[in-house]
């Protein structure tokens, strides 16, 4: 009897959404919802979680659950790279691994809502992307408005950009492969100008990895350096757990010192500055981090320089083959380097900042000459090395040279003319060699005729003159006689 059962309209009608794929408004609400949320409330716990750890392990700390709750607020915003002010000093010098991981969940999150929606088309990510931003932007100030104390504070217009913009940024990124907008990036854009996108985030990673390499060696140099650091100002378990958290934190940022350090323009801690090519000394913060701080300049500094000009090689010997026009190649280096020095700005940027009022503050990084440097180093190296080692347009192959045989002498001047005559041969008119034989014939005739008339005059008064000598003889010889 149950197969003879009419099933309730509702059910028919979530069997047919899910047979045909088609999901409701209120599902789509529900996935949206969850997409804009699901990072901040992932994030506050984490940032719970760690403060509770280090309050707890920390042996001259009370714990409050209250207390840790509260904290958690702008250590969230803090994550968002949204500057606190604790005890009437700046915090600016924020943590960007905080940053690093609280991205990673919201470009998850606004991924996972984008397959779930089904979405393809490139205009479709604004229906993920705005409602985190705005979810974002508006926990922001409302952290911001609720926490204001005498001793932590937050500015309620930086609260609202700032997590605004870097939540739709990340939530961008998490989209751009499932909506489209990649593939749309790649029909719209030269192929040229991909290739030198592509390389240039090779580039930018591969100056990262210097950074990194350069400051994990020195640091290991240092090493007795750190436990000393530990000990002084980090005593027992729970602080010095403390301590290695905010070291952790903190890394990214003296990685992108490090590569600002070896690119040339090198990173200033208060009154303490160094470059390649100078040092000046002063205090610094008792950071473990800080442990592979030299206290003087060393003469092989300059040697560090190789490393980023290894890179700017690297990036060149990947776009060798570009293109078979080395003027091409040279533009597609041109856009790797500015997509670099662009990385470079935002990256140094967000690494320094204010450090309260202390003598530690500012953290600087001079953003303008590392973007300059590090164009620098990947253009000049780069585009001779993919100006080199590519392929080169073939040269026109030479026109043939046609050697002339010298032509033999004409005997006359009518074979010369019929040897520049051009292959066709005219046939001969018979009707003008037969007036010009006729012409001819004529003119002989007369001339015969002429010559003969002429000869027989010649000697009819010859015969005349003959004829008159004798009739002169016998006139005279009668004239005696008579």
């Amino acid at each position: 009897m149950q197969l003879l059962t009419p099933r309730p309209p509702a059910e028919e009608e979530v069997t047919g959404l899910r047979a045909t794929g088609e999901l409701s408004g209120a599902t789509r609400t529900k996935i949206v919802f969850a997409a804009a949320f699901g990072p901040l409330v992932a994030g506050y716990a984490l940032v719970v979680a760690l403060f509770a750890l280090v309050t707890a392990l920390a042996s001259l700390s009370h714990f409050s659950v209250l207390g840790v709750l509260r904290a958690a607020g702008p250590g969230l915003l803090a994550a968002y790279q949204v500057p606190v002010t604790v005890t009437g000093g700046t915090l600016g010098v924020l943590p960007l691994l905080g940053t690093a991981v609280v991205g990673t969940f919201v470009a998850g999150s606004a991924a996972h809502a984008a397959g779930r929606l089904g979405y393809r088309e490139p205009g479709q990510a604004v229906n993920v992307v705005a409602p985190i931003a705005a979810t974002h932007a508006l926990a922001g100030i409302t952290i911001a408005l609720t926490v204001g104390s005498v001793r932590v504070n937050v500015e309620p217009l930086t609260a609202f950009l700032v997590p605004g913009f870097v939540s739709a940024l990340c939530a961008t990124a998490g989209v751009a492969k499932r909506c489209g907008i990649l593939a749309a990036a790649r029909d719209h854009l030269d192929p040229l100008a991909l290739r030198g996108l592509r390389a240039g985030a090779l580039g930018l990673a591969g100056l990262l990895g210097v950074g990194a390499v350069v400051y994990t060696v020195t640091l290991g140099v240092s090493v007795r350096t750190v436990g000393h650091l530990f000990a002084a100002n980090a005593p027992g378990f729970g602080s010095g757990a403390g301590m290695l958290l905010l070291s952790i934190g903190y890394l990214p940022n003296a990685v992108i010192a490090t590569l600002s350090f070896v690119a040339g323009p090198g990173f200033s801690i208060g009154s303490v500055s160094l470059t390649p090519f100078s040092y000046r000394g002063g205090t610094l913060p008792g950071l473990p981090l800080l442990a592979n701080m030299p206290e003087h300049a060393a003469r092989w500094w300059p040697a560090l320089l190789v490393l980023p000009a290894a890179v700017g090689v690297l990036v060149g010997w990947s776009l060798r083959r570009s293109d078979e026009d080395p003027r091409a190649r040279l533009r597609t280096v041109g856009i790797a380097g500015a997509l670099i020095g662009f990385g470079c700005v935002l990256l140094g940027t967000l690494a320094g900042g204010q450090l309260g009022h202390g003598p530690f503050n500012p953290v600087s990084v001079p953003v303008g000459l590392l973007s300059v440097a590090a164009f620098g180093w990947i253009a000049v190296p780069g585009g001779l090395v993919a100006w080199l080692a590519g392929p080169r347009r073939p040269a026109p192959a030479p026109e043939p040279v046609v050697v002339e045989e010298p032509e033999p002498e004409a005997e006359s001047q009518d074979e010369a003319d019929e040897q520049r005559e051009p292959d066709t041969v005219e046939e001969p008119d018979d009707t003008e060699d037969t007036e010009d034989t006729a012409a001819v014939e004529d003119t002989e005739d007369t001339e015969d005729t002429a010559d003969v008339e002429d000869s027989e005059d010649t000697e009819t008064a010859e015969d005349a003159e003959d004829a008159e000598e004798p009739a002169q003889a016998s006139d005279e010889a009668k004239e005696p006689g008579s």
